[in-house]
């Protein structure tokens, strides 16, 4: 069967899995079910991919992904940012600005990881999971087994820590809106607040998904700040005798010395603006909604597809040991702060 009648029938089979009470009380969205029935038909299928299914995936990995978070941004407004108070905004930016520059600093210095995993693997459980993996994946260019391997040790840890907080929430003292600023502010998918906050009680939830989403917001000049930040080593690398600004040694410099900022970043902005201005019938949202959950299932269902089982685990450990570390940071540092700014 060919691969733009298998790719959709994956996408739709996932986002209706993941409406599915049991499957969602897993915390498992759409878009890691979507990777995991692709990795299966990708392992299963006996058909070789000729040129125009190769076109194909690639048109849902680049097009339909930046689609998929420009339309994203209608499920976001500044009001939800008002409403939870400028604490957990705070606490927001002081999580992805922690988790991020540990992980990337770990992940080169200290386990020599690729610079592209390191980075992918920090931006997914800083901001947003598997979404910033593909969005950060649009600055970087990296190799496909990097972004495959990062989406799985993000879901992995991101599932841990989900069933984590009702343990959490019974030894701790703090009030239930509280908690759910904790847990959108350390929860890698927003499906997994949801479920973690609905573990607790209906107004843990409403903030948790909140402040989850204020999290998501922040993808945008996040993206922008890497973008520039790497344009800068790249050109730096160029002038050194093959060692880059992180000390590790250069490589593809003349290939990563021109990083344009992504254009879906504008657009997600723009999006999530006029959501904030404008009443939109609710018909629109949901429409926008599942276009955005579609587009991003169908990418992450090709990447999957074209990824194999053996180069995970050539991989070896090191990058669970990183979203291990990024994972503790986010549960007990999460924490501090949020006992901080109580």
């Amino acid at each position: 069967m060919a691969t733009y009648i298998v790719l959709p029938i994956i996408a739709l089979l996932a986002i209706t899995l993941a409406t599915i009470e049991q499957v969602s009380a897993l915390g498992l969205s759409a878009l890691p079910l979507a990777i995991i029935l692709g990795m299966l038909y990708g392992h299963l299928s006996l058909r070789e991919e000729d040129e125009q299914d190769q076109r194909f995936s690639t048109f849902c990995k680049q097009k339909l992904l930046r689609i998929g978070i420009v339309l994203f941004g209608f499920g976001l407004s500044f009001q939800q940012i008002i409403a939870v108070g400028w604490q957990a905004v705070a606490i927001d930016f002081l999580v992805i600005a922690t988790v991020f520059s540990v992980g990337t600093f770990v992940g080169i210095k200290v386990l020599k990881l690729h610079r592209d995993l390191a980075i992918l693997t920090a931006a997914g459980s800083a901001i947003c999971g598997a979404a910033a993996v593909l969005a950060t994946e649009s600055v970087l260019k990296p190799k496909q087994e990097h972004i495959t391997i990062a989406i799985a040790t993000v879901v992995l840890f991101g599932t841990v820590a989900m069933f984590s907080y009702p343990f959490i929430y019974q030894w701790v003292g703090i009030s239930d809106k509280a908690f759910g600023i904790y847990i959108g502010s350390t929860a890698h998918e927003v499906a997994q607040a949801v479920a973690a906050g609905q573990s607790i009680n209906g107004e843990t939830m409403q903030t948790a998904v909140v402040v989850k989403l204020i999290r998501v917001m922040m993808l945008a000049p996040f993206i922008l700040m890497l973008s520039a930040v790497l344009g800068r080593l790249s050109r730096r690398a160029k002038n050194t005798a093959g060692i880059n600004s992180l000390g590790i040694a250069n490589y593809d410099a003349d290939k990563k010395s021109i990083i344009t900022i992504p254009w879906f970043v504008f657009g997600f902005i723009a999006t999530a603006m006029i959501n904030s201005i404008v009443i939109l019938p609710e018909f629109i949202k949901v429409a926008f909604s599942f276009a955005s959950q579609f587009s991003l299932a169908m990418a992450m269902a090709a990447l999957g597809a074209q990824t194999q089982w053996s180069t995970i685990k050539a991989a070896g450990p090191k990058p669970l040991i990183l979203a291990l570390l990024l994972f503790i940071i986010l549960m007990f540092g999460g924490f501090f702060l949020n006992s901080c700014f109580a």
